[in-house]
């Protein structure tokens, strides 16, 4: 590296942040003339890459768990952490889907799959799975899915197995539904039939980069939060 040229900045991102985040640090280079390398997987997935040692800066996960889950291992710069945005779950289908549902306690999503599965996050570690988990638990509808399940290494990849018809139904983020002409949004999951969808966002304990700070902050100005909206999130930071 030229003496003087700056690092890019290594941010660890919840694979729903992809579009919305790729435009952000499009962003900040045009402003600051920094550059961010982003990384895009399921929470649980990049937080264990994290703990193994992999040189994150940032780190921005799709549920506070896997933040706590970092911060407990003192992987967390102490005091940099953001509650940045939020989101909804909703159910979709593939575009051409004649089907309809309307969400409510003992809905009948078992006959709306018909025999196919339901695709989800793993509903385990996948931040959209394990909500998608606590709804239909809920809403006792669980038990008549559970065992028809596609479930997928992260939200994105639950998406595309509905987009290509291979799942006639899933349960995904309303910003990721936008981003894909190939689904539909059937409905939307009440706000009280899950745990709070919140991605914070926050410095690594290791990182190095004089930079990092400054893309933390980026992430909660006008500019930064204005492409976050855009994109269906809604905002978090400064409330």
């Amino acid at each position: 590296m030229p003496v003087g040229a700056a690092e890019k900045v290594t941010v660890f991102a919840a694979a729903s942040l992809k579009n919305a985040l790729d435009e952000v640090s499009a962003a900040w280079m045009s402003s600051a003339g920094k550059e961010t390398t982003n990384s895009y997987a399921a929470s649980s997935a990049l937080a264990k890459q994290i703990e193994s040692g992999a040189p994150a800066d940032v780190f921005i996960s799709a549920d506070l768990d896997w933040m706590k889950y970092l911060a407990e291992r003192n992987l967390v710069a102490a005091g940099s952490e953001v509650q940045l945005l939020g989101n909804e779950l909703v159910l979709v289908a593939p575009a051409g889907s004649t089907a309809t549902a309307t969400i409510a306690p003992g809905f009948d999503l078992a006959g709306l799959l018909a025999g196919g599965r339901l695709a989800v996050g793993d509903v385990k570690s996948v931040p959209a799975g394990k909500y998608a988990k606590a709804a239909l638990e809920k809403l006792g509808v669980w038990p008549s899915v559970e065992n028809s399940l596609a479930q997928a290494e992260n939200v994105r990849a639950a998406l595309k197995l509905v987009a290509a018809g291979e799942a006639p139904a899933g349960i995904v983020y309303q910003t990721d539904a936008r981003e894909d002409d190939k689904v539909k949004v059937l409905a939307t999951f009440p706000a009280d039939t899950h745990p709070p969808i919140i991605y914070p966002a926050a410095l690594m304990a290791a990182s190095q980069n004089a930079d990092a700070a400054a893309f933390v902050a980026f992430l909660q100005t006008p500019a930064a939060l204005d492409i976050f909206r855009a994109h269906g999130f809604t905002i978090l930071a400064g409330k």
